[in-house]
């Protein structure tokens, strides 16, 4: 584990290097996120419901969102299966602001913000882990974050799912500052307020909370910070403050109640989910493994190399494990899409392992660690060609997967 020292500043005598290094890969991850790779051109399904919404907003304004949401109960009452609610508010707010800000048609105006996002996610990603575990390893989950195929994809679609895991990635971050602080008013400021816009952006705000509060009840035999009453009210008000916002966009408190009532009641009879969102539960463990598998070998390399003192892998580890346990048990509710914001600490714990077995290299660590990282990047870019350029996937359904691996013909 880094010495506090090596976590505050770059490695001695090599700060112009390293911080061309950060430059590059940042450029490299940003290219490989704007650049139109995938081969999947057509509207996705969530995608023309998201650009309805925007487009309602467009014609009519914020202060008819309680009509949009209304609608959509009196919607969904007479469809047999499930449709995206207007609930998912932040991210469909973006790419009206984004139309306001540019003119771009709605489509495009929620492409521009998942990609956005995904840039974002990318730098949000490097800086926890630099302040996990210091500089170097900052570095390499940089460039492996900036190779992750599904991060690669969801910027390419106007798919929410990278946007939702900036935020639960913050609120990971955050959380962990304000244990390590506890008497910092920044970062539980922040910590509040990256839980409410994550509630704002959609209902799977409830796995990634999940995550957060086993945490917190972990953190009394683990001891990753100290946990205080400010924190524990603000566990509770950043969410609160989310769903009054939702309940003053739905209109009333009915309506809420209503929206969601109903997508969890159709939801579990649309055909399609009945087809494609159920397995054991092993499911994402088989699909992680299928789309970017060394990294996911590596990174079970390092929970089974765990030390107790390493509280900075033990907290990831438990997010993971908690949001899994939950994500597991979700009747036709599973898809890849929903692990976008497993993607640091899955990448965090390689660069762990990776620093493990090189060890014996001594003098030429850091270069054994270069070389592996660079080969991890370009394994996991061959496999977003195999999967979103040579198949063109754009669900990420388990036979999808295996077909494009050729397992299944």
């Amino acid at each position: 584990m880094a010495s506090p020292e090596t976590k505050l500043s770059p490695p001695d005598g090599h700060r112009r290097l390293f911080f061309i290094a950060i430059a590059l890969v940042s450029l490299a991850g940003i290219a490989l996120r704007i650049y139109p790779s995938s081969t999947f051109t057509a509207i996705g399904y969530d995608e023309g419901l998201y650009s309805g919404y925007v487009n309602n907003l467009i014609s009519s304004g914020l202060t008819s969102y309680p009509d949009f949401a209304e609608s959509y109960v009196k919607r969904q009452q007479e469809l047999p299966a499930a449709i995206l609610p207007p609930t998912r508010f932040l991210y469909i707010f973006s790419a009206y602001l984004w139309h306001q800000a540019t003119g771009e048609e709605a489509l495009v105006a929620l492409h521009r913000v998942s990609c956005l996002f995904s840039i974002l996610l990318l730098f949000a990603a490097g800086a926890f882990a630099w302040r996990l575990g210091g500089p170097r390893i900052a570095l390499a989950v940089l460039a492996l974050m900036a190779c992750a195929p599904t991060q690669i994809h969801v910027s390419q679609h106007a798919l929410i799912d990278g946007f939702f895991a900036f935020w639960a990635t913050l609120s990971l971050w955050f959380l962990w500052e304000s244990l390590r602080q506890p008497n910092n008013l920044r970062w539980l400021i922040l910590y509040t307020a990256s839980l409410a816009l994550m509630v704002i952006t959609k209902e799977n705000a409830v796995f990634a909370y999940a995550g957060l509060l086993a945490l917190i009840g972990a953190n009394r035999w683990l001891r990753f910070g100290t946990v205080t009453r400010p924190l524990l009210l603000l566990t509770l008000a950043g969410p609160l403050l989310g769903l009054v916002v939702l309940i003053a966009l739905c209109g009333s408190v009915t309506t809420f109640i209503n929206t969601y009532r109903l997508l969890v009641a159709k939801a579990s009879v649309l055909p399609y989910a009945i087809a494609t969102g159920d397995g054991p539960w092993y499911r994402y463990l088989l699909e992680l493994l299928l789309v970017s598998p060394l990294v996911f070998l590596l990174a079970w390399g390092a929970i089974f190399r765990l030390k107790p003192g390493n509280k900075e892998a033990l907290f990831l580890v438990v997010f993971v494990s908690a949001t899994y346990l939950v994500m597991c048990n979700v009747r036709y509710g599973m898809n890849l899409r929903y692990t976008n914001m497993w993607d640091m600490p899955l990448r965090y714990l390689a660069v762990l392992c990776l620093c493990d077995l090189t060890q014996w290299f001594r003098r030429y660590q850091a270069t054994a660690i270069v070389l592996a990282v660079t080969l991890l990047g370009a394994f996991d870019l061959r496999q977003y060609h195999i999967f979103f350029v040579k198949y063109g996937l754009y669900e990420l359904v388990t036979a999808g997967l295996l077909r494009a691996v050729q397992i299944l013909k």
